[in-house]
This record gives C-alpha cells, sequence and structure tokens, in this order.
C-alpha cells in the first residue's frame, strides 16, 4: 500500500491542476470502489472549484467551494494521471496501466482529465463537510505527521515510556504517527540504529528522558521520508507517479527486501536480516541495531 512519500508525491503532482481549478463534469465508470460511491456523488462534484489539495496521512483531501471535502484513498493499487485534452498536448502513456481500470475521470474546466486508475479497486473516494472532517471516523483517532514539529524527542519519549510493545510496532500505529508505514519504519531505524524488535520502553529511562537511540530517531524519521520525497516514492509495485513516471527510493533501500546482503552502514560487517512481525516484513541488522 502506498505510504507518505508515495502520496504526497501524488498530491504534489495533482495540485498545479487542480487547485483553483473547477470540475466541469465527473465520469463514473463503475458503481463503486472498495467503498460505493456517496449518493449523487458525480453531480454533487459537477461545478465545483477545488480550493485547495492536502494531504492528511495517507489520505488526499480536495476543499471544495462549497464546504464539502472530497476524500479519496488510493488502497493498494490506485493511481491518477492528468490526461491533456487541449489540441496540440503532449500525451505520455501512464506506464502499464490498463486503460481497463480507468474508474473515474474527473474532466477539468481547462481542458485536462484527471483519471483515477485502480486495477484492484481497494481505494475509496467520500464527500465529507469540511468542518467535519476531524471528527471522521477516518481521521479522528490519527497521530501527528511525521514531517512535522509535533514528532521530535519529547513526543516519541512520553509516548514509548512504559510500553513493553516493539518499537516498530509502535511507530505503525497511525494513533501515533500518522502516514508511516512499513518500509519507511524499517529504513528510519537503521539510520538510527534501533532494532525494531526492542521493547519501545527500553529506549527511556525510568525518568522520562530519552536515550541516546531515541533521540535520533525522529530526525532520522524526517530524513528518509523527506529523501523518498525527493525520489518521488518507491514503486515496488503498483505505485507511479503523476506523468506515469516510477518513483526510484527503491533504489536507495538499506535494509528493506535487502535480506542477505551486507549492512550499508560504514564499519559495520553485520548481514541484513528478515523476521516476521505482526504479519509483515522487517528487515534490519543484527548488528548495528540494538
Amino acid at each position: 500500500m502506498p505510504e507518505l512519500p508515495e502520496v504526497e508525491t501524488v498530491r504534489r503532482g495533482l495540485a498545479p491542476a487542480l487547485v483553483g481549478a473547477t470540475i466541469a463534469l465527473v465520469e463514473l465508470r463503475r458503481h463503486d470502489l472498495r467503498l460505493p460511491f456517496p449518493e449523487r456523488f458525480a453531480a454533487r462534484l459537477q461545478g465545483r472549484r477545488i480550493l485547495e489539495l492536502r494531504r492528511r496521512a495517507k489520505y488526499l483531501i480536495a476543499d471544495l467551494d462549497d464546504a464539502q471535502s472530497l476524500i479519496m484513498h488510493l488502497g493498494m493499487s490506485g493511481s491518477f494521471r492528468i490526461d491533456d485534452e487541449t489540441p496540440g498536448a503532449f500525451r505520455r502513456e501512464n506506464g502499464k496501466k490498463s486503460a481497463a481500470h480507468d474508474h473515474v475521470v474527473f474532466h477539468i474546466d481547462h481542458g485536462k482529465r484527471i483519471v483515477y486508475n485502480d486495477p484492484r479497486r481497494f481505494g475509496c473516494m467520500l464527500l465529507v463537510a469540511t468542518d467535519e472532517i476531524g471528527a471522521d471516523k477516518r481521521f479522528r483517532d490519527l497521530g501527528v505527521e511525521p514531517l512535522s514539529d509535533a514528532l521530535d524527542v519529547p513526543f516519541l519519549a512520553g509516548a514509548f515510556q512504559g510500553r513493553a510493545a516493539p518499537v516498530k510496532a509502535l511507530l505503525l500505529d497511525q494513533r501515533l504517527i500518522a502516514g508511516l508505514g512499513n518500509i519507511y519504519v524499517c529504513e528510519a531505524l537503521h539510520r538510527a540504529h534501533i532494532s525494531p524488535l526492542r521493547a519501545a520502553g527500553s529506549l527511556v529511562t525510568a525518568g522520562g528522558r530519552p536515550k541516546a537511540p531515541l533521540a535520533r530517531l525522529p530526525q532520522a524519521i524526517k530524513d528518509v521520508l523527506s529523501d523518498a520525497l525527493r525520489a518521488g516514492g518507491s514503486s515496488l509495485r503498483d505505485h507511479r507517479q503523476i506523468d506515469g513516471s516510477l518513483g526510484y527510493f527503491q533504489h536507495s533501500f538499506r535494509v528493506y527486501g535487502r535480506e542477505g546482503a551486507a549492512c550499508p552502514t560504514p564499519g559495520c560487517k553485520g548481514t541484513i536480516a528478515r523476521v516476521v512481525q505482526s504479519g509483515r516484513s522487517t528487515f534490519y541488522c543484527p548488528a548495528c541495531q540494538r
């Protein structure tokens, strides 16, 4: 499933075409995705101007001029592309995405089409009153944004203190930090030299003060996410940027998917190992991650 860098990459690609534009027509090519479309979905969007396109966790949110917001989730395989219908415009194929899975087409007033493609149909689109988003069940329990100032050493020390759960499990808890997923947690923990198996509470003293490894963790999280954003995200299976190109951060993975490879930490002679935690593969170096 796309994680924060992939969703934010999509948002940045769509924003120039959507913000300030008006939706002239919405074409639905099926009656549902993972969930049925809201009642009169296409009609309610027609003629609406998009005021802002933002992201919360792994959701895209388009705020509209009627105090409603279009909530979009990519699911496992969803992607957007921009088709320019103006005469003479350059057209680029969106990788290997089949047009048979083009399920929603937003016709924009400036001549472009925003096409949502989703082979597995695990994505969803909803309409929610803008001022009620914070109370919606999908958003009300979400934690801090990992690239925000709210994610800092005191925050993690307070969240980890007294907790016996593995540090990786807490970092994946969306109620604590919103938008982090398996790939980037593995990568951040390697950068911070923290074992994903370590009890979170062991990173905090009895008096609540962060130990040295915990002090490295917030910046490691921000750095790996920022590096992934600059690379357009990670394309392991379905993720593509708006222009159809692949993200390429997967070529910079230090541990994820590298079982048996030498650890890239300078001076470390360890080998990347794989274990399963809560049904998910965890990759780490037992030698330098303690």
